[in-house]
């Protein structure tokens, strides 16, 4: 019986999130071709991605496309093509092989797998893409920060929640979500993005005071829905935005002293990140690390829903 070709493809569970991964070489070279291809895989444009691998939810519905690097990579060297940053991963491997079973455990995810330990390289970019502290939008005092992933801070009081509630309960509140765009395109604007409205970034992160002894708590949207957890780069952003002198969350968080990690709280556990920052007439972020588990799932041919 004829149908779609297949086509290579390995589902893998990184930290609390879980997307499909492609080689480039195994896709069309035309955008467009792809991402249809890419689309019809996952089994979008359907809510539930019933006909395809899609998981629903930002956080289980995402694709990787990886290709050969053309540098040197020992460790392994990434290149994140849709930031233009780069990140180092140290991954265990006992023996000379990929350590699989792993031994390190992540809040929010059960069980334990392979650990991995990634270095972040600051961007070419300024950590304050404004140039302050804190900016003022629609009045709402923000800090714009972008330490790998573009996102602004938001202290939950100024929005009139504890940040303390459940992501569906924030989800479901329309003048809440309808202030939080606004803001968004805004700071977009002031953050040198332009407009902001059919993009995913920047980031917005309520912070509220920690309720487990952690740094700060947080509830992040990215950009309509509530993460149920944090994204590796949005809690990186959010830990350097934190060492920031006069930044909006000052009142909020509990800062450890100096050379211990911050522990960033969110609605299913927390992530501990590793960071500095030089304060100054302009703020720079001396590094940030993260630990981090991965756990391939599958690995085989999927066949995509014809067009």
């Amino acid at each position: 019986m004829s149908g779609p070709e297949g086509v290579r493809c390995m589902l893998m569970r990184g930290g609390t999130s879980k997307g499909a991964y492609f080689l480039a070489a195994d896709l069309p070279s035309d955008p467009g071709a792809r991402d249809d291809l890419l689309l019809r895989i996952m089994g979008s444009p359907d809510p539930r991605q019933i006909d395809g691998l899609g998981g629903a939810h930002p956080l289980t519905s995402k694709v990787a496309v990886v290709s050969a690097s053309r540098d040197e990579r020992t460790p392994v060297r990434i290149r994140m093509v849709n930031s233009g940053d780069h990140a180092t991963v140290t991954v265990s491997t006992p023996g000379g092989r990929v350590d699989y079973t792993g031994s390190a455990e992540i809040s929010g995810v059960p069980g334990s797998a392979a650990p991995l330990v990634i270095a972040f390289q600051q961007g070419s970019g300024p950590l304050l893409p404004t140039g302050h502290a804190r900016d003022v939008i629609d009045g709402t005092p923000v800090t714009c920060v972008d330490n790998g992933m573009p996102t602004v801070l938001i202290a939950a009081a100024a929005l009139n929640v504890t940040g303390q509630e459940d992501p569906g309960e924030l989800e479901a509140d329309p003048v809440l979500g309808a202030r939080l765009q606004e803001i968004r395109r805004e700071a977009g604007r002031l953050m040198g993005l332009g407009d902001v409205s059919a993009t995913t970034v920047p980031k917005l992160s309520l912070l509220a005071p920690p309720a487990h002894g952690g740094t700060v708590m947080t509830r992040t949207f990215i950009p309509v829905r509530c993460h149920t957890a944090i994204g590796v780069l949005g809690a990186a952003s959010v830990a350097a935005g934190l060492c920031v002198e006069g930044n909006v969350g000052e009142e909020v968080a509990r800062l450890p002293a100096a050379g211990e990690r911050l522990r960033i709280e969110h609605p299913t556990g927390f992530l501990d990140i590793d960071t500095a920052v030089d304060n100054g007439a302009t703020p720079v972020a001396r590094g940030t690390a993260v630990v981090r588990t991965a756990r391939k799932i599958f690995d085989g041919t999927v066949f995509p829903r014809p067009a």
